[in-house]
């Protein structure tokens, strides 16, 4: 017998795996996928255009249009805090629902090759959504651009929602997100001679104070936010060297681009005031999700006689799915998760009931249609 979508789910849960290093998960669907496909006695294609990550091709039609559905499977470096049977077995954590997002697209696999769909499908297990931009990874490699892709679709478990519900919004769902990664270079002293330094703390903390002065459109929703910053080696030395990480998110990519470039600035006339140099990097970038307006006024009137639907606006979250809309029109929606408990994404004891995968199956077929 294959696995059902549930047993996959645990299986992925219990092995979580970061990004660009998902070998087993990438393992374990192959050879789920393809038993399953014979099992069906159904032809299927398979590519693996990076060395982690899976697309899977159906071809249920005799034309050339494919629709491509799209699941992210790697895991988040938090240690897990629940007390599930199939909880992680490592120090990692499928903490954003990826082993939920799955096992829908597998279970939705499953339908369509039992059922025999006449559709051309694309069934995208993509790797590092959470860091590294995988998504764009695979736009790169080329793999996509064999297939003539209509249409788009995603899904993301969220419990700010109730199981059932199903939320997204016309236009900007995601806003893009690009990570800065600052390094300030100065000269230590002993605290007691702080005239032989060049107090990279000081430099960092003036860096922190201006930030989020830089001018900003105020009718156009912006973040900018330092989540690590680190500095110093002992009580009385002061530091030669610290460290900022942040993000900046925003629903237009090139004032993002614009404000990553005005840092600059800052860091300049910071340099000049006290001497400290520094070096500035960009981490992942992520565009934003763009929901296709056709699309949304197809597919989300079904939706609502299935399902509770919320617009729930737009969301400061970062999504790599946003490469993919860039490139084709597409349609994305969260999943509600929640039987009355909230813990949200990034969460240790972040943990969907597995009866969303149900939920995501029914709202993929939707789009078949």
């Amino acid at each position: 017998m294959i696995l059902s979508p549930y047993e996959l789910r645990h299986k992925i849960h219990e092995n979580p795996e970061l990004s660009l290093e998902e070998y087993q998960t990438t393992e374990l669907l192959e050879r789920t996928i393809k038993e399953a496909a014979s099992f069906y006695n159904v032809d299927i294609n398979v590519y693996r255009p990076l060395k982690t990550g899976l697309i899977v091709e159906y071809n249920g039609d005799s034309g050339d249009e494919y629709l491509l559905f799209r699941a992210d499977i790697d895991a988040l470096n938090i240690k897990e805090k629940t007390d599930v049977d199939f909880k992680s077995k490592n120090e990692y954590m499928h903490a954003c629902g990826h082993d939920v997002h799955i096992a829908i697209l597998y279970g939705f696999f499953i339908n369509v090759i039992k059922n025999k769909v006449k559709k051309n499908i694309i069934f995208l297990f993509q790797p590092a959504e959470e860091s590294k931009g995988g998504a764009q990874k695979v736009i790169e490699s080329g793999i996509l651009d064999k297939f003539n892709i209509k249409a788009a679709f995603a899904l993301h478990v969220n419990d700010d929602f109730p199981l059932g519900t199903i939320a997204s919004t016309r236009g900007t769902l995601f806003a893009s997100a690009l990570e800065f990664f600052v390094d300030f270079e100065g000269v230590s002293s002993h605290l007691a001679f702080p005239h032989q330094s060049k107090n990279a703390l000081n430099a960092l903390r003036i860096f922190l104070d201006v930030l989020d002065k830089l001018p900003k459109n105020p009718m156009e929703p912006f973040v900018i936010g330092v989540g690590k910053v680190s500095a110093g080696s002992a009580i009385n030395i002061l530091p030669g060297n610290s460290h900022v990480e942040g993000s900046i998110r925003g629903v237009n990519s090139e004032n993002s681009l614009k404000y990553f470039e005005d840092m600059k600035n800052i860091l300049s006339g910071i340099k000049t005031m006290t001497g400290v140099d520094y070096s500035l990097s960009k981490g992942s970038f992520y565009s934003e999700v763009v929901n296709d307006s056709l699309l949304y006024d197809k597919f989300i009137p079904k939706l609502s006689k299935t399902f509770n639907f919320i617009d729930c606006g737009l969301k400061m979250t970062g999504e790599d799915f946003g490469f993919i809309s860039k490139k084709y029109p597409a349609l994305m929606c969260w999943l509600g998760s929640s039987k009355g408990e909230h813990h949200g994404l990034h969460n240790p004891e972040f943990l969907p009931p597995d009866e969303v995968i149900d939920v995501g199956i029914k709202v993929f077929e939707t789009f078949l249609d």
